[in-house]
């Protein structure tokens, strides 16, 4: 065939602007593109062999090999793969949303369609080439054809293409990019190499490149070594080597990976210089097929609460790398996770937008989320030691052996994080809340989870008891606590900013309600005898006037004021209404620069105390009631409205 020149159809102009100016933000993925479109020849090539061999040739073993000419300006990627026709070039190549791969798998039918294991769609993924070109050729000639009949295809990305016929002896597909003057850093086999092991690096295929090595330059006088010498060159040695791994890890059965090859790979993908904590490789198949290779770090990253960071999963489509930082494939309260997720449904021009509308993805962002809380349960189950003889710890599996402590360390870096899902991820609700852990009363280590908790529960008691402070340190010397280490009844300490927040959204575990010791009127129920109960009630009577007094002078700070049997040692406390937002959510709020609504607490007061007892007939009633007040809110870690006046008041006092 004679040069011929041919018009692309009547849209490829917009689509060629659309392509190299919008539809790719990060040039550097037209190698990507490309790399993908000659490992997909190579796919077809080998699903069309399997009933004719002889289209093989002489070289059975498929690869892509990079090249590129700094004199020429040129950046070649060939393979040796299926090939085309002259038609088909034209067919192909004439049309800027038609892809060869699709009309392909359309021609399928049954068992083939598993079995092929092609690429997918490709679309646009040969004109992402004209993002760095200002032309581009193709020399093909397809597989089972004679070398006459090979095809150079031409176009400058414009309004039309060259086809003629030419002689090539080797099979499959040469694309010579020719480069602009702004974008000769890709005829660079360093630059190439990075690209490759960030885009293309667990293609299944090897991809090649000529091996370069330094030349020292002449001397500039033969007969003078003092003389000094032309400058050096890299030059071509014509030995080939592979510049990517050639297998896709998480293709690879999970028997034939040591753990160093897993933990060597997270490294890579995470840029960690710890091995991870633990992870799961598994394939899964169903309505949606992909497989997941996913990781949990051992140390928290500085950003980690930054939640306009994007989560750290790669996605890949049947081992081509589409994009990091997937978040729609894992929600925000597992920002931590790291990994990579290859599907098998999704189509490779997959977009953002597009994903956050995907049946697939959904389907895949929910089989990742319950993987990761599978992880995380069976840490959790062999976190301690067994409390037996050594016989029965030596019958543990050294991996289960190895696991003892492990959650405990994951919960100390991640616990927090971890808590954000109750608000986020009702359907997994439960499975969090068994996930959690507090220090309590009764001990200091954040080891304590409701199950742990229920267990050691009094008889009579109704309710899971904790309390939320700024710190470990401030929960436990709560004068809220104090008739609950009187009585032995355990409080859990939750002291993480977030912990506010998540237990808005619980309000109990197995059945047992979750009360806050600094909300509500004090009821201890059964725990409480009729004795102490009309102890209470008489010293409410008794105290009615000086209540009444203390409403008064305290009407611009406290709710209500009224007598307590929750304290012991301390003469007054701070409680705010059942459904109350609590001071501390409010502080955190308003800290965060958000609108917090004004909280009037509660004083509660302990008849008991000698302070108090005072207060009826003194003559400093008004300050006294004041002190009272502002000491119960920095006991519970809030500051007075007026420091000053609350020092001046202290001061006068004790002179």
């Amino acid at each position: 065939m004679s040069k011929q020149t041919h018009a692309f159809q009547a849209e490829v102009a917009q689509l060629l602007h659309l392509v190299t100016h919008s539809l790719y933000s990060n040039q550097e993925i037209f190698l990507r593109e490309l790399i993908s479109n000659a490992s997909d020849a190579c796919d077809k090539l080998r699903f069309e062999a399997l009933n004719n061999n002889g289209l093989y040739e002489d070289a059975p073993d498929l690869q892509v090999r990079l090249s590129f000419d700094k004199a020429a300006k040129t950046l070649t990627i060939t393979d040796n793969g299926i090939g085309m026709t002259a038609q088909e070039a034209i067919d192909h190549l004439g049309t800027i949303a038609k892809s060869g791969t699709k009309d392909f798998v359309s021609k399928l039918s049954g068992d083939q369609k598993s079995d092929a294991q092609l690429i997918g769609q490709f679309g646009v993924g040969f004109y992402s080439g004209f993002i760095v070109a200002e032309k581009i050729t193709v020399e093909t000639r397809r597989a089972g054809a004679t070398p006459a009949e090979g095809v150079r295809w031409i176009s400058g990305g414009t309004g039309d293409f060259e086809v003629e016929t030419i002689t090539r002896n080797e099979r499959g597909t040469s694309v010579i990019l020719h480069l602009r003057e702004e974008a000769l850093e890709y005829a660079n086999t360093w630059k190439l190499k990075e690209i490759v092991g960030k885009y293309s690096d667990h293609i299944s295929l090897p991809i090649l490149m000529e091996k370069e090595e330094w030349k020292d330059g002449e001397l500039i006088d033969p007969n003078n070594e003092e003389g000094g010498r032309q400058p050096g060159a890299m030059v071509k040695t014509g030995e080939w080597e592979t510049i990517n791994k050639a297998s896709a890890l998480w293709t690879r059965p999970k028997k034939d990976i040591t753990d160093e090859q897993y933990a060597d790979f997270y490294k890579q993908i995470s840029r960690d210089f710890e091995a991870p904590l633990t992870w799961t490789h598994n394939r899964v198949e169903g309505s949606t097929e992909y497989t997941q290779l996913l990781y949990i770090p051992s140390k928290a990253p500085q950003d980690l609460w930054n939640r306009d960071k994007k989560a750290g999963i790669k996605l890949y489509v049947k081992r081509v790398f589409i994009m990091d930082e997937a978040e729609a494939l894992m929600p925000s309260y597992l920002r931590f996770v790291k990994g990579v997720v290859d599907s098998a449904d999704l189509p490779l021009n997959v977009s953002r937008e597009l994903l956050q509308e995907s049946r697939d993805v959904k389907a895949i962002r929910e089989g990742c989320t319950k993987r990761v809380l599978s992880m995380l349960e069976d840490l959790a189950k062999h976190d301690k030691a067994p409390e037996a003889s050594a016989e029965v710890t030596d019958v543990l599996s050294d991996d289960d052996k190895a696991k003892i402590g492990q959650y405990s360390k994951f919960y100390a870096e991640f616990g927090a994080v971890l808590k954000e899902g109750l608000g986020e991820d009702f359907g997994n609700q439960a499975r969090l809340s068994k996930l959690l852990r507090f220090a309590s009363s009764t001990h200091d280590t954040v080891s304590v989870s409701f199950a742990d908790y229920k267990a050691r529960m009094k008889e009579g008691q109704d309710a899971i008891y904790y309390i939320t402070a700024d710190t470990l340190a401030a929960a436990k010397n709560s004068p809220q606590l104090e008739v609950f280490k009187k009585k032995g009844i355990e409080v859990l300490l939750m002291t993480d900013r977030v912990d506010e927040w998540a237990l808005n959204f619980v309000h109990e575990f197995d059945g047992t309600p979750l009360q806050s010791v600094a909300k509500g009127a004090f009821d201890l129920g059964k725990l409480q005898d009729e004795e102490e109960k009309k102890a209470a009630e008489d010293a409410a009577e008794t105290f009615k006037p000086v209540l009444a007094k203390l409403k008064e002078a305290l009407k611009d700070k406290a709710e209500d004021v009224r007598v307590t049997s929750r304290l012991v040692d301390s003469p007054a406390c701070l409680v705010v209404t059942d459904d109350g937002m609590s001071m501390q959510l409010a502080r955190m709020l308003k800290q965060a620069g958000q609108q917090a609504p004004e909280v009037k607490p509660v004083l509660e007061v302990n008849p008991e105390h000698a302070l108090v007892k005072k207060l009826d007939g003194s003559v400093h009633f008004h300050d006294l009631a004041h002190i009272l007040f502002d000491q119960a809110l920095l006991a519970e870690g809030g500051l007075p409205a007026d420091p000053a006046a609350y020092v001046k008041r202290v001061n006068a006092l004790l002179s």
